[in-house]
């Protein structure tokens, strides 16, 4: 295992340096912009299960791993036509009676389609409808049950001439395939098509851009002693692999859309090196995708936060780790207060840059 060797971006710009910098061939377009790099933290994979790092500039990186680091040069696809230069936000709509932040809030259809259409004017870019809650300790709810919250919502929306574009959170092919019949145009799985056999061949079928998140167990088990040898490339890998499986399956890898599992099978220490480390993802060579709002990590760094809706400052955080490393897409419940924070940190960026 020595031999494995992942580039980690690091020495982040924007704006007019970033540009100045790029031209000079000092750094360069991390997965086609709006983020520079310009030095990477080459990680290497030991035989005791740890790894080592050393710090390359971008001169010594492209030398030593010209692939590498084309590979985090190249912009991904992106789904359903949105723009590459900017983070975008999906926002949360779970119609369940027990998810950990908003369950119970959404169960009436009318409520639900009301709230998507407030996302969507507040500058969601992505509405991400799920039936079933897959927080830890969470019990599965039967196919009648998550059809039954999630469809109706969607072909209320398509019947009321909503454009937007909709995203369906579940991991059960038979509510896939009622969701994109319905009228969604995303499938966001959390066990990256890992929980029904049928979805691979499934979506194969299908031209949909897909979500595959990391997670490690069940909802009843991932939170019991989670444990990696080195949780960042521990998760990379998974990750990678399972970009393998859907590209055997038929399925395009410019449909896929990454998302680490922040919280999922993950204890606090896991959730800061993801978070950390999220440009080590671009090498994949998919567009990234980060749900972190108002999750438990939040309280684990401040106790204060032990109520979820006590958290939307840690949410922001978040949002601003994934917009400084180049991810193109944030999960979030705050849709409001995300596209705020984006335009006014992409405003000071640009701002600070021409001066």
């Amino acid at each position: 295992m020595t031999d494995t060797v992942y580039l980690e971006p690091i020495n982040l710009t924007r704006g007019v340096e970033a540009t100045a910098l790029c031209a000079a061939g000092l750094c360069a377009w991390l997965a086609g912009g709006p983020v520079a790099f310009a030095a990477v933290r080459v990680w290497q994979r030991q035989n005791n299960g740890g790894a080592t790092t050393q710090v390359l500039s971008f001169a010594q990186a492209r030398q030593r791993y010209p692939d590498q680091v084309a590979a985090l040069c190249a912009a991904p696809a992106m789904p359903n036509g949105l723009a590459s230069d900017h983070c975008h936000v999906m926002g949360i709509l779970n119609v369940t009676p027990d998810s950990f932040s908003d369950g119970g809030q959404f169960n009436d259809h009318a409520d639900a389609v009301s709230w998507a259409k407030a996302m969507a004017a507040r500058g969601a870019s992505v509405i991400d409808i799920g039936g079933e809650s897959t927080r830890p300790g969470a019990a599965p709810v039967s196919i009648e049950e998550e059809l039954a919250r999630t469809i109706p919502v969607i072909q209320a929306l398509r019947a009321d001439g909503f454009a937007g574009v909709i995203s369906l959170d579940t991991r059960n092919a038979a509510v896939m395939a009622a969701g994109l019949d319905a009228g969604a145009d995303i499938i966001n799985d959390v066990s990256a098509l890992g929980h029904d056999p049928a979805a691979l061949p499934l979506l194969a079928a299908h031209d949909c851009p897909i979500v595959l998140m990391h997670t490690q167990g069940t909802p009843q088990t991932m939170q019991n002693d989670p444990t990696y040898d080195v949780a960042l490339l521990d998760v990379y890998d998974a990750l990678a692999q399972s970009v393998a499986r859907a590209i055997s399956a038929g399925i395009d890898k410019g449909r896929l859309i990454l998302d680490p599992g922040i919280g999922f099978g993950k204890t606090l220490d896991h959730n800061l090196q993801l978070m950390r480390g999220l440009g080590l993802f671009h090498g994949i060579g998919c567009s990234l995708l980060l749900g972190a709002s108002r999750k438990r990590f939040i309280a684990g760094v401040d106790p204060a936060a032990a109520d979820a809706d006590d958290r939307l400052g840690g949410s922001l955080a978040a949002v601003g780790a994934a917009w400084q490393m180049g991810v193109q897409m944030v999960r979030v419940h705050d849709v409001s207060q995300s596209v705020q924070w984006l335009a006014v940190a992409s405003a000071i960026s640009d701002g600070l840059s021409s001066d």
